[in-house]
């Protein structure tokens, strides 16, 4: 088995949005079964959006397509979660290199505070050692900015804090930055939560751009959301406190909306529970 840790592909290389196919992927804390059972392929270049009542796993699993939930002590998975077919959990495979290819945006705009914008953008590319000359560091931070939409609104203030920034800026920064480091996959948990709505629209519309080059997946609690945005929709739910969560059911998200399979998928979507 071998590290994904393939060339660093460029914006039009049809290689740089990736497939994850998930087999049979149990979560653990401990000994307490998180999520249990979860099969599902989330397609290259297109958005998959997780919905759910809290508490059924939707972020737990999030977390497991690159390898942040091992992270917290005693967590681990059975199963398996490939990309390209290849094992992320492989025993030989890097999980570093794996959260590389695979970038996360979290629930709350995280900068960092001491960083102005620009160092905000670069610093996934320099943690992971990556020499970049001036010039190309100026270029990569105008063409993630660009591509955040971000760029004509910070261009003449890149050396000013990026936590000077507005809520839906910074969110925006984030994305910057996570795709400076050229992943192919963008998970995002709940980006929009703490947003207003013109920020949250902003974001929408930079996700739907996003995934023209990359594979997108979002959790999200707003229904309308993810019928705006995602291509695909997966539904979780668990069946009480202390029971691991499931996927219950996943089809593409104009059938899940209108015609889904299962009845607590239309319970939920309708606003009996949840």
């Amino acid at each position: 088995m071998t590290t994904p840790t393939n060339p660093t592909p460029t914006k039009d290389d049809p290689a740089m949005a990736q497939r994850i196919d998930v087999k049979d992927l149990n979560i653990y804390y401990g000994d307490f079964l998180a999520v249990e059972g979860v099969t599902m392929t989330i397609e290259p270049r297109s958005v998959t959006a997780f919905i759910g009542p809290s508490g059924c796993g939707k972020s737990t699993f999030l977390r497991t397509l690159n390898r942040m939930h091992e992270v917290i002590p005693g967590a681990s998975v059975h199963g398996s979660v490939e990309m390209e077919g290849v094992d992320l959990y492989g025993a030989d495979v890097d999980p570093v290199a794996v959260r590389r290819q695979i970038g996360m945006v979290f629930q709350r705009p995280n900068p960092f505070p001491t960083m102005s914008i620009e160092e905000n953008v670069l610093a996934g590319v320099r943690l992971v050692n990556r020499k970049i000359s001036k010039s190309d560091a100026a270029d990569l931070v105008e063409a993630s900015l660009t591509s955040a939409n971000l760029w004509n609104e910070v261009k003449d203030r890149l050396h000013k804090p990026g936590a000077g920034l507005s809520g839906g800026q910074q969110q925006r920064l984030c994305i910057a930055r996570a795709i400076a480091v050229k992943p192919q996959v963008l998970l995002m948990d709940e980006p929009c939560s703490a947003l207003d709505p013109i920020s949250t629209l902003a974001i929408e519309d930079l996700v739907t751009e996003l995934k023209k080059d990359y594979t997108i997946v979002i959790v999200t609690h707003n229904m309308q959301q993810a019928a705006r945005v995602s291509d695909r929709t997966a539904f979780f739910n668990i069946a009480g406190t202390g029971r691991p969560g499931k996927l219950i059911e996943m089809d593409d998200t104009g059938t899940i909306f209108s015609t889904p399979k299962e009845k607590a998928t239309e319970d939920y979507i309708s606003g009996r529970f949840g």
